[in-house]
């Protein structure tokens, strides 16, 4: 009997280009060019994590290979659509830990044979930024000069460390993060196919806390689900799950720092580090409510702000007193 439980994000994974969310001109120009037979041998997926890249080169993959593709779907019906060996003609590599240039020689061998099954093979490389240098040289003939049958599809969320001739020689698309109004259709779309119940609030909540990613969205919503069980979802539970929080200390305190008012402001600080919140998360909430406050009024103390605690994401991962650096930058932040 099996019994793995899925994630949600793993569970509602997109299976067509319809299915993905947020990134419009892309799935409608691969499904074209798809449509059109004029199929590139190499593409580049940049964006943030759980954008799409992968889901989209996925299904990409089915659709290249694909007897009577259309309409952005699949058949189901063709030899390929009926294949159970799909895997022989679909290869993913995690370059993060198959970084060396030994993979790349494996993969460059592998590339001469023709597909088993469809027409195509398909090498997905996530994370494609994390090879080191010599095995970047090593795949550069290949991605120059790649057999007929290969199709590639490198994916990043840092493409400014890739090499300018590995851009150069891929189709480029850009991954955007998804909107706060597609998470939340998103959301309440798997919540009323597990039948469960949130209210309008909650989702928006679930949503926010994405901050474009569907992946971090739906991860979220499964962790608040598992806390709630058979209990509706709302955001007094969201606020539970997250430490005890409400995102509107983090909105005071911005209006705080604002208004220059140094003693208020180490008081909130003082507050928020007494919580059982993460460092990571209230570095998320205060960033969150900076950029929401600058976009409503900009301000020269609201982008000092935002400078100072972007560049403390990696200081507060390591620091031993992440209160004190957080409040040092909440009170240059204020003009003290």
């Amino acid at each position: 009997m099996n019994t793995e439980v899925k994630s949600f994000y793993r569970v509602y994974r997109p299976k067509s280009f319809g299915e993905v969310v947020g990134q419009d001109f892309i799935t409608k120009t691969l499904s074209n060019q798809i449509m059109a037979g004029k199929i590139g041998h190499a593409y580049l997926f940049c964006g943030t994590r759980g954008t799409g890249k992968t889901s989209v080169a996925k299904i990409m993959a089915n659709a290249v290979n694909c007897e009577n593709f259309h309409d952005g779907k699949v058949c189901g019906k063709c030899a390929w659509c009926q294949s159970t060996n799909k895997s022989m003609d679909i290869f993913e590599i995690d370059a993060a830990s198959n970084n060396g240039v030994d993979a790349v020689r494996d993969l460059i061998e592998s590339v001469k044979y023709p597909p088993v099954v469809g027409k195509y093979k398909v090498y997905i490389i996530d994370e494609v930024h994390m090879f080191s240098g010599s095995a970047f040289n090593a795949l550069l003939k290949t991605l120059e000069e790649p057999p007929a049958h290969v199709i590639f599809i490198l994916a990043t969320t840092e493409p400014h460390k890739l090499l300018p001739t590995v851009q150069s020689r891929c189709l480029r698309f850009n991954f955007q993060n998804v909107s706060l109004s597609n998470l939340e259709k998103v959301i309440a779309g798997v919540f009323k196919k597990e039948k469960l119940t949130a209210d309008a609030a909650a989702i928006t909540a679930i949503a926010k806390e994405g901050q474009g990613s569907v992946r971090d969205a739906l991860s979220f919503a499964d962790t608040v689900a598992a806390y709630c069980g058979n209990e509706p979802i709302t955001v007094e539970a969201i606020n539970r799950v997250v430490g005890g929080l409400d995102a509107q200390i983090f909105h005071d305190l911005v209006q705080q720092i604002a208004a220059g008012d140094v003693k208020t402001v180490r008081a909130t600080v003082t507050k928020i580090f007494n919580s059982a919140t993460s460092t990571a998360r209230i570095l998320k909430g205060t960033l969150a409510a900076i950029k929401d406050a600058y976009v409503a009024q900009p301000t020269p103390r609201l982008a000092t702000a935002l400078r100072m605690f972007a560049n403390l994401e990696m200081t507060l991962k390591y620091a031993t007193d992440p209160h004190g650096y957080f409040e040092t930058a909440a009170l240059v932040a204020c003009g003290a």
